[in-house]
């Protein structure tokens, strides 16, 4: 009796979100926590045949269901006789995944088993995370998306294409889940450093939420990835036959304006205050524009700008422990003055004049920045964009990087570029002439648009250098020492990051929520890892650093009162792994 009366509250829980929500955290909103889960079969909403219970790739456990389950569920005779456990079918599965010879392939494949089988698409992930990570995200979802129309089998997202005008909440509405906690949105107009790839692009937000919820353990059934679709300028794109976006050129200026502050209204009219919206590979004049204007009013969040600046001050605050000295005994040069570099920069600026407690206006002086046209000097100001003008210093003009490296004897160099094979050997041989070792970063994605190679850097600076990249590169052995290149990844910050701001209902992100997260990764990095050149902790401690990342934002946002889940847990570490979803299967009753 006592059982069935648990079943009844369980079932009710389901149907009630405010009454059972991760954590016993009360949501006044009626929101499902992104970590809300019970163990009850998928038919305490409708009893379906057992048919429809292996296709819905939720539930479905394949060979993994019990006697027991095949008996209750109607699925004997839909399945071989053998039963077999989770971990056999990440064995075999792992097997398969190996003898593809093609990253494009292992990346069809796992898309294929995350429709069929969620959990066991997230067991792998989760438990394989160093060999998978560049299959679902870069470089390989950057050749994902080139070839999306190619590849496409099933919608992974939201659509939102200029055919939607005036229609985009009833678009919204067509999603099936309706307690979204994290949205990633792209417009596809600078996909990685590939350029426009249009409606394409939507491999990235599809790729972001399976990290979100594989690194930072954010429920899947809380993330939506969605395209906004406002044309393509790829005339290559506009001539494929099998292109699945509008065939028109982009939308530009009011219409493009009027277009997103409809998505945006709709997003928080139907999903809430304290939804978060990830603005992803938007070009540089709209991705500054979107973020200055909605961060007043909607908790958004740029990972091009704020997470890759994140993790990189991460990965500078840790080298300090090779290079010697602080923040602001260091200079910076950066190749690359878009929305990454000047997020980047700014960043570090701010935490330098946090720690010297200087005004950040002189902090920036320590940072010098090269776009296309050369050093970014005040001389040039009147031309600049707006982002580039608090980054024009007192200089003569330096056409090109060499000129810039040898004029302002940088410490640190970093490359946003987008553009490969710029940090050259006379680069690299100059900046190690003044330098005893030198901290490289070229950040640049994918592999092929990367400043240098790992190899380069170590053969270059005859093994001085201190070298971190955004694609991964493997280990490089110079003069019989071997050289593990550190990876400079967003997914050491964003699923962490996420999962903080979902786990205290914070409803606006502040800067401090930024440097409270590049803080909590660069305490990560042991001297240990610091003696192998490493200035990022290894991936497969990922989850414990991502709940370690989320307890400090989420600390940051009740310090700040922008915390809305009270009271306050005693022990946030604690309740952040307390709320990560778990992709082991349930079983059945």
């Amino acid at each position: 009796m006592e059982s069935a009366m648990k079943d009844l509250r369980d079932a009710a829980a389901l149907l009630d979100p405010k009454a059972a929500v991760a954590g016993g955290v009360e949501d006044a909103y009626g929101e499902d926590c992104a970590t809300e889960d019970q163990l009850v079969t998928p038919w305490t909403f409708s009893v379906a045949s057992g048919y429809s219970l292996l296709r819905d790739p939720r539930h479905n456990k394949g060979l993994a269901f019990t006697e027991k389950e095949r008996d209750a569920h109607y699925l004997r005779g839909l399945l071989p006789p053998t039963v077999v456990s989770q971990q056999v079918q990440e064995k075999k599965l792992m097997k398969n995944l190996r003898q593809y010879q093609v990253p494009l392939q292992k990346y069809s494949a796992l898309m294929d088993l995350e429709e069929r089988n969620e959990r066991l698409f997230y067991k792998l992930l989760i438990d394989n995370v160093e060999e998978l990570l560049p299959i679902v995200y870069t470089p390989t979802v950057g050749e994902a998306c080139q070839k999306y129309g190619s590849i496409f089998r099933r919608p992974q997202g939201l659509f939102i294409s200029l055919k939607e005008k005036g229609k985009i909440l009833e678009v919204l509405k067509n999603w099936p889940e309706k307690s979204i906690q994290v949205i990633v949105v792209t417009d596809g107009e600078r996909i990685l450093g590939l350029g426009d790839l249009g409606c394409q692009g939507m491999g990235i937000p599809v790729g972001k939420l399976s990290l979100y919820t594989a690194l930072g353990g954010v429920r899947p059934s809380a993330c939506l990835p969605i395209t906004i679709d406002v044309g393509t300028n790829n005339e290559q794109l506009l001539q494929d036959e099998f292109y699945i976006g509008l065939r028109q050129k982009r939308a530009t200026g009011q219409e493009y304006a009027d277009f997103l502050h409809e998505f945006m209204s709709a997003v928080k009219q139907n999903y809430g205050e304290k939804v978060l919206v990830q603005f992803e590979d938007f070009a540089n004049h709209n991705a500054f524009e979107l973020l200055s204007k909605y961060r007043p009013t909607h908790l958004v969040f740029n990972d091009d700008i704020q997470g890759t600046a994140a993790v990189v001050l991460a990965g500078v605050v840790a080298s300090l422990k090779l290079l010697g000295g602080t923040l602001a005994d260091h200079t910076f040069l950066f190749l690359g003055a878009g929305e990454a570099g000047t997020g980047i920069a700014e960043l570090i600026a701010l935490e330098m004049s946090k720690q010297v407690k200087a005004p950040v206006e002189e902090t920036r002086k320590k940072i010098w920045l090269v776009d296309s046209k050369g050093l970014i000097v005040s001389s040039r100001k009147e031309s600049l964009q707006h982002f580039k003008k608090p980054w024009a210093h007192e200089h003569e003009p330096v056409e090109d990087l060499l000129g810039a490296v040898k004029a302002i004897k940088p410490t640190i160099l970093i490359g946003s570029s987008g553009v490969g094979r710029t940090f050259t050997k006379e680069v690299v041989e100059a900046l190690c002439s003044f330098n005893e070792k030198p901290l490289i970063m070229a950040l640049s994605n994918p592999t092929s648009q990367s400043e240098c190679t790992a190899e380069e850097a170590y053969t270059w600076s005859k093994g001085r250098a201190i070298f971190a990249s955004g694609s991964p590169f493997d280990p490089v052995e110079f003069e019989g020492k071997v050289f593990v290149p550190g990876q400079s990844n967003n997914a050491y910050i964003f699923p962490g990051f996420g999962l903080g701001v979902v786990m205290c209902g914070a409803i606006r992100v502040h800067d401090e929520m930024l440097l409270a997260a590049s803080e909590a990764l660069a305490g990560q990095v042991t001297q240990e890892n610091c003696e192998k050149g490493l200035i990022y902790p290894p991936f497969s401690n990922i989850r414990k650093i991502s709940a370690l990342i989320a307890a400090k934002v989420a600390a940051k946002a009740y310090d700040l009162g922008l915390a809305s889940h009270l009271p306050r847990p005693e022990n946030l570490v604690k309740y952040a792994e307390s709320c990560m979803y778990s992709p082991v299967y349930r079983t059945y009753r």
